[in-house]
């Protein structure tokens, strides 16, 4: 019995199949039954984020910059009324608002490099097969799990007259060191504040040092022992160069915390004793919510704003990889 032999589909070949230009295809993709429900799914999904940042990040953003340009306070009965840059001619001839600029600079300038030297330190330690390396992982990394709040109330304590600091100084020095009034003096203030923000959050960028040195191919090392290098030599030629992006990470994301300092000082110090430490930040807050001059909080923001974005550019630009 005779087979019908059904006409088959000419091949196309795959030249041709190139040649068919993208906007075709996309046609395609589009037209199938599917195509519209993936879409939709994808859409409902994005939905949830979107919405979040549209609330609580690009309208505050927006709102804060026109506020800057009124007069507009928390709670008044007085129409907002435009009055141009009067905030910011306020804000630039206001000595508490360099005195902040200088503080939030001295503090980032000390923690940058001491914290992120520190952290990777720490990562190089806990960087090898040991007994014992998942709880030094765990012991360094806790205080970043605790709240900033909790930490500084803690370090308040210890840093009282008859707190624990000084008495550790005492039984050390044999009670020849009778310490400062730490947070009560303007000499000590500040560096107090940047030893507790080392510690609090140092773990958390040991984390990410450890990510990039486990990143490091072993074969690299291998070569660098059989060519007779030392210690220093193997860090200087393959691991520091190896952590390239790891630092630029590391370093930006650094320099943005340090200049938004507002836990520690708005819990321990409230921008004391005479101004020594107080920050743009907490000045914004003050501004904003204690004298309800909303207006002037935005100024404050908006400067800061630009203060950061340069600071992260130029940072950028000298951490950029070079050809």
């Amino acid at each position: 019995m005779a087979t019908a032999h059904l006409p088959t589909r000419p091949r196309v070949p795959a030249a041709a199949e190139a040649a068919i230009p993208p906007s075709n295809i996309r046609g395609n993709a589009r037209r199938r039954p599917g195509f519209r429900r993936d879409q939709l799914t994808g859409w409902g999904m994005i939905a949830p984020a979107a919405v979040l940042l549209l609330a609580f990040i690009f309208i505050p953003a927006i709102l804060g910059f026109g506020l800057a340009f009124t007069n507009a306070r928390l709670i008044s009965p007085r129409p907002v009324e435009f009055v141009g840059v009067d905030n910011f001619a306020r804000l630039f001839t206001d000595p508490t608002f360099y005195r902040a600029l200088l503080n939030v600079a001295y503090f980032t300038v000390v923690i940058v490099p001491v914290q992120s030297g520190l952290a990777l330190v720490m990562a190089l330690l806990i960087n090898k097969k040991f007994r014992g390396v998942n709880f030094f992982r765990t012991v360094y990394f806790l205080p970043v799990v605790t709240s900033m709040v909790v930490v500084s109330l803690l370090w308040l304590f210890m840093y009282r007259k008859d707190g624990l600091v000084n008495e550790i100084l005492s039984a050390v020095s044999f009670g020849l060191i009778d310490g400062p009034d730490w947070l009560g003096d303007p000499n000590t203030a500040m560096p107090a504040i940047i030893i507790l923000s080392i510690w609090q959050a140092a773990g958390f960028h040991m984390i990410i040092w450890l990510a990039g040195l486990q990143g490091i191919s072993g074969e690299l090392y291998e070569a660098a022992q059989l060519d007779g290098t030392s210690r220093w030599q193997q860090f200087r030629y393959v691991t520091w160069p190896g952590l390239f992006h790891t630092r630029s990470l590391v370093l930006v994301t650094i320099t943005i915390q340090a200049l938004g300092l507002f836990d520690q000082i708005s819990v321990m110090t409230q921008g004391g004793p005479m101004d020594s430490t107080t920050t743009i930040i907490y000045e914004a807050v003050q501004s904003g919510y204690r004298q309800q001059e909303t207006s002037y909080a935005s100024a404050i923001s908006l400067v800061f704003f630009v203060l950061v974005l340069i600071v992260s550019a130029v940072q950028r630009y000298l951490t950029r990889e070079k050809d």
